[in-house]
């Protein structure tokens, strides 16, 4: 007797297994995005913004505190959590300090994610106990 799939049941696919490393990256990833000053502070530095010459425009921190109505203090240490996270390169200039995004792909993919849910969202469809107000 032979163990043939039957056309009718699909060949289950074993789940392929990433890295421990990389799994630990995804989720200091997620666990960094998942607070929403810093979730913002990325949407503000992945906003198309180049100069004549096509280079990334970079923004001092004081502007991102001031955009996002955030204290100094409060903006540096999220800033400081998304630059240990790889997520952001800072450029001193004198005392001021210039921030870019370095992996453009990684954060565009979760803006993706985000205009996802964004269109997808259906305040309806949750439970009422569910309900975001």
């Amino acid at each position: 007797m032979t163990d043939k799939v039957s056309p009718l049941q699909p060949e289950q696919e074993t789940p392929k297994r990433r890295p421990p490393e990389i799994d630990a990256y995804v989720d200091h990833f997620l666990s960094t995005m998942c607070e929403t000053s810093r979730r913002q502070i990325l949407e503000l530095l992945a906003q198309p913004r180049k100069d004549e010459s096509g280079a990334v425009l970079e923004r001092r921190s004081t502007d991102i505190a001031r955009e996002l109505g955030l204290s100094p203090s409060t903006t540096s240490e999220h800033l400081k959590q998304l630059t240990q996270a790889g997520l952001i390169l800072p450029r001193r200039e004198g005392t001021t300090v210039c921030y870019r995004i370095r992996n453009f792909l990684v954060v565009q993919a979760f803006h993706d994610l985000i205009k996802a849910l964004d269109e997808h969202y259906d305040p309806h469809a949750l439970e009422p106990d569910q309900q975001v107000i």
